[in-house]
């Protein structure tokens, strides 16, 4: 059936996590929120993903606070975040109480579409945060992670569409994180999907293999109700297609997005000048833009090339970068073919990276793939072998429950933990996602506004008292 497009637009969440690594910060965004806000998109992705971590320790900023100025700047969008199921937006699961308090919070101060997805694609790690945000009055979406290999065919993928749906989520996106899609596969999944489900399907691609516009395009065809794209000052390379591009692609069609492209192109030329000041201060490296199909061959996304890159830079061990990208596919069928997103990227391009420049493999085994290995993340899509485990684990035993079932609750150990150091109620989730980095900035805060070290910085009055 032809339909009008919604358009989500990702330049403040996505494009600059892809393009530089997450270093946009507050200052940079607040000139054009205003003209964002007009625009009409379906949401706006602002927060979540790695924006919270980058937020606390690279750009001194309190990612609450950035999203409640944001909020206030755009009254007329739905704001969207990006959220790791059981792992939030932190690397390990959390107990239950910490997760239904940071859903909680995330929508009290403005967060009105949660997109909530698992590494593994087990339905197990994402129940608790779908009653969470639907308790809020949150819209859930939920993020199939896709990836290619032999279990993924498209009945994977409609199977767990249908247990998406069952579990009570509002909409589905299918996550190409590591643009892996090609056209007619899109096409195909798009109308697979559409089939199965009544719920309205989102797509998400990068543009690193070249080939997202394409995808898109196929994707509307096949029916797809709403589409990811970046503005295009920072879009293309690994981050996404360009919205204007898009917008003008589907003018004039049954799918008309009906935005506004003379609007759309005042706010390209704000970006523009933001795009120049990256480059120039090396913060934005052109090499990132350039078409990369690497990804096609070893199922590697953007973002994993350059930190591989740097592992073997720190080993001095650059020469083995192609010896490692062989490798990965290797060690992703030994762990039961996990979809490549965070944090399994990490825990698989690592153990990959140690079994090269080692010289033998899985002499040297990092305690996260180790977990993986026992079950700790989830279920894996494909079971790992018996002897391979035993090799990787020893008698540790395995689980097979969903892990934050063998979690205590922790929030209140945690607010104990950082009472000295908190000024609002939102501070013990940063505290419980990143407790070092956040220690550091919560005693910036207090020098910066108090001029003490820091402690006992929760006896002034609370800033933002919520």
């Amino acid at each position: 059936m032809n339909q009008k497009i919604g358009i989500t637009e990702l330049v403040l969440r996505d494009a600059h996590q892809s393009l530089i690594a997450t270093r946009m910060p507050l200052a940079d965004m607040m000139p054009i929120l205003g003209k964002l806000d007009q625009v009409g998109f379906h949401s706006l992705e602002c927060w979540g993903g790695a924006t919270f971590d980058a937020c606390l320790r690279f750009l001194n900023e309190d990612p609450w606070e950035r999203l409640r100025v944001i909020r206030k700047n755009c009254p007329n969008t739905k704001l969207q975040m990006l959220f790791r199921g059981q792992n939030m937006l932190g690397y390990r699961h959390y107990a239950d109480d910490v997760l239904q308090y940071f859903v909680q919070r995330s929508v009290a101060n403005g967060i009105d579409i949660i997109r909530i997805f698992d590494a593994l694609n087990d339905i197990k790690n994402l129940n608790v945060a779908i009653r969470a945000a639907k308790k809020e009055g949150a819209h859930v979406q939920v993020a199939m992670s896709y990836t290619t290999g032999p279990v993924f065919t498209n009945e994977y993928y409609v199977r767990y569409a249908k247990q998406i749906e069952e579990a009570g989520a509002d909409s589905i996106c299918i996550k190409d994180m590591a643009a892996l899609l090609t056209p007619y596969k899109t096409y195909h999944l798009v109308k697979d999907i559409k089939a199965a489900v009544k719920i309205p399907l989102q797509l998400h691609t990068h543009y690193t293999s070249g080939l997202a516009s394409m995808c898109e395009l196929k994707a509307v065809e096949a029916g797809v109700d709403l589409l990811d794209t970046a503005m295009s000052p920072l879009a293309l390379g690994t981050s996404h297609t360009p919205t204007e591009s898009m917008v003008a692609a589907l003018k004039d069609t049954p799918y008309d997005t009906g935005l506004d492209l003379i609007l759309l192109n005042e706010i390209r030329e704000y970006f523009m000048t933001l795009r120049d000041k990256y480059i120039k201060s090396g913060l934005l490296d052109p090499k990132m833009l350039a078409t990369n199909t690497r990804a096609l061959l070893y199922q590697v996304p953007g973002g994993m090339l350059s930190n591989l890159l740097s592992q073997l830079k720190q080993a001095g061990k650059e020469d083995q970068f192609e010896a490692v990208l062989e490798e990965v596919p290797r060690v992703r069928k030994d762990a039961g073919y996990p979809p490549l997103v965070t944090p399994t990227s990490q825990i698989v391009g690592t153990q990959a990276v140690f079994n090269v420049i080692t010289g033998e493999r899985y002499k040297m085994c990092t305690n996260e793939f180790k977990d993986l290995v026992a079950g700790k993340y989830g279920t894996t899509p494909v079971p790992i072998a018996d002897d391979f485990a035993k090799k990787i684990i020893g008698d540790m035993p395995r689980i097979t429950c969903r892990p934050a079932d063998l979690l205590k609750p922790e929030l209140e150990s945690l607010r104990k933990e950082c009472a000295e150091w908190t000024e609002q109620e939102e501070d013990v989730l940063s505290y419980a996602q990143f407790p070092k980095v956040s220690k550091d900035f919560f005693k910036k805060r207090a020098e910066k506004k108090y001029g003490i070290d820091g402690k006992h910085a929760n006896q002034k009055e609370m800033i933002h008292p919520v």
